[in-house]
């Protein structure tokens, strides 16, 4: 018996694997240069726009190049000088804040609408495009309605606290208040492309066994827990991909409502990466901040693959 078992089974073991024929190499290989030639173009624009910026940027860190004739190498020299520069440091401290502040709220409260927009309610296209209106809206015309919104003596704001006997505020002119007030914007800015993104994935969710669920006696919490959070978890990654990248490249905004201010206030790592370029005309300098920069959005984008990965695996 044991004879006759073993011979099926080292037959199969020392089957040869049957090559395949002339013609199917010949069908891969051209599905091969079709793929390329259909990758060609993102790839040629990711090198152009992305892949040789960086490495020049780093590159030109290393030098003291001032968009003139003659530069130098310096080594580290721009990195050194750079903790010792007390607007980079602002910068990067007030970007690190804007970010953990930014990114975790937008994101909950974006999950939060679009689980209530998946919901069958009456106006629904009405509230959908509400939300994503600011999204497609330019930067400074949202910058000149907030600017309206905090004027301290006719603004929108101060008009509604004063209906609840608050004092006025300086919103963007004190110094304790400038910077949550531009994160406030920041956070409504961003709802609306995440919205759309989470209501895609949520929509993709399975209605079988959310109602499979519910027969079972699982209340809305352990579904949306059990059900919806798993599913939606790659949306989940991109989503704070974009929402980190989006946050650590505030420019605009920044720009547009306080320049930086008061003082150092609000100085964020673009706003201070374009005042070094562009008006003291230290680009090298510059491209040192710009790679601390790209380091910091890695770092942010790392530790949420790894929360991300944790998640996954309880």
């Amino acid at each position: 018996m044991s004879a006759t078992l073993e011979r099926p089974t080292a037959a199969i073991a020392t089957a040869r694997r049957v090559p395949p024929s002339k013609d199917s190499r010949k069908l891969i290989r051209s599905q091969v240069r079709a793929g390329w030639m259909l990758l060609a173009p993102a790839l040629l624009h990711s090198a152009i726009f992305l892949v040789i910026p960086v490495a020049f940027a780093v590159a030109l860190s290393f030098t003291d190049y001032s968009f003139g004739d003659s530069w130098a190498w310096v080594g580290f020299e721009n990195y050194s000088e750079l903790f010792g520069d007390a607007n980079f440091r602002a910068a990067f401290v007030n970007t690190l804040l804007y970010a953990v502040v930014v990114v975790p709220v937008s994101i909950v409260i974006s999950l939060v609408i679009a689980l209530g927009l998946n919901q069958k309610i009456r106006g629904l296209g009405f509230f959908r495009t509400a939300f994503y209106v600011p999204t497609v809206t330019a930067t400074v015309a949202i910058a000149t309605i907030w600017l309206w919104i905090y004027n301290p003596g006719s603004g929108l704001a101060n008009g509604f606290l004063s209906l609840f006997g608050f004092a006025p505020s300086q919103w963007l002119s004190n110094p304790d208040t400038a910077l949550p007030s531009l994160m406030a914007v920041g956070i409504w800015q961003g709802l609306g492309t995440k919205i759309i993104i989470y209501l895609a994935a949520l929509q993709s969710v399975s209605r079988d066994l959310i109602e499979s669920a519910s027969l079972d006696g699982a209340n809305r919490w352990q579904r949306f827990l059990n059900i919806t959070w798993p599913a939606l978890g790659p949306v989940q990654f991109f989503v704070l991909v974009t929402t980190i990248v989006g946050t650590f490249q505030v420019f605009d905004l920044v720009y547009v409502m306080t320049d930086g201010g008061p003082g150092t206030e609000t100085m964020v790592l673009v706003l201070d990466i374009y005042t070094n370029a562009f008006q003291d005309l230290r680009l090298g300098f510059a491209s040192a901040e710009t790679v601390i920069m790209m380091i910091l959005i890695a770092i942010f984008i790392g530790l949420g693959r790894l929360l991300q990965k944790a998640d996954v695996n309880d």
